[in-house]
């Protein structure tokens, strides 16, 4: 890839504890052994809560706000850093996945001027990316037991996040949990990175 082009944006996306983050860093690690620069964005709930705002089941429109702004902040400066493949823990439409997941857990409506707004601004983002992945929840997989999950809410989400991409026909790769899964998905990733790379 020459210096003016633009980096390579893989997007991931799904409920809490579904290996997003597990993904993102064997397809970083890949990567960069073939001397590719990559920028890794994440941790946005952890720095929304941070911040003050409230997350998961409590998550309202401004939390929401914030999360997806902050991503779009997060890319457009791995961008300017001239990272050459940009990995985005997080797509733009998760954070809109987990407010209409916290509405519906409590029993709430958003309003529709309002969630329009907001998936206008998570729209801006995905023509930008180049692959995205989304995980499935796998109710068998254990968790952390040190995170307080509620099992529902991550139902929840995981439904959200699998209609929002049907909903807006966003093209997508669903990851699972099984290994074969995990192991195309980084293929997936990878190899278009290191043909361009030859470019």
């Amino acid at each position: 890839m020459t210096s003016t082009a633009q980096p390579r944006r893989i997007a991931v996306l799904g409920t809490h504890s579904t290996g997003k983050t597990t993904l993102l860093k064997r397809i970083e690690m890949e990567l960069r052994g073939h001397g590719l620069t990559v920028s890794r964005t994440g941790q946005l709930g952890k720095r929304a809560a941070a911040a003050g705002l409230p997350k998961m089941q409590h998550h309202t429109a401004l939390s929401t706000e914030w999360i997806i702004a902050q991503g779009i902040l997060d890319e457009t400066n791995a961008v300017a850093q001239g990272a050459e493949v940009v990995l985005i823990d997080r797509a733009s439409l998760d954070a809109i996945a987990y407010f209409e997941a916290a509405m519906a857990f409590r029993a709430e409506t958003p309003h529709r001027l309002e969630r329009e707004r907001l998936l206008a601004l998570a729209a801006t983002q995905f023509p930008k990316y180049d692959l995205v992945f989304a995980t499935l929840l796998d109710p068998d997989m254990p968790v952390d037991t040190s995170h307080d999950y509620d099992p529902a809410f991550r139902r929840l989400v995981d439904d959200r996040v699998h209609r929002l991409l049907a909903n807006d026909v966003i093209h997508h790769q669903v990851v699972t949990s099984d290994p074969d899964s995990q192991a195309h998905a980084v293929d997936v990733a990878v190899q278009p990175c290191l043909k361009e790379e030859l470019v």
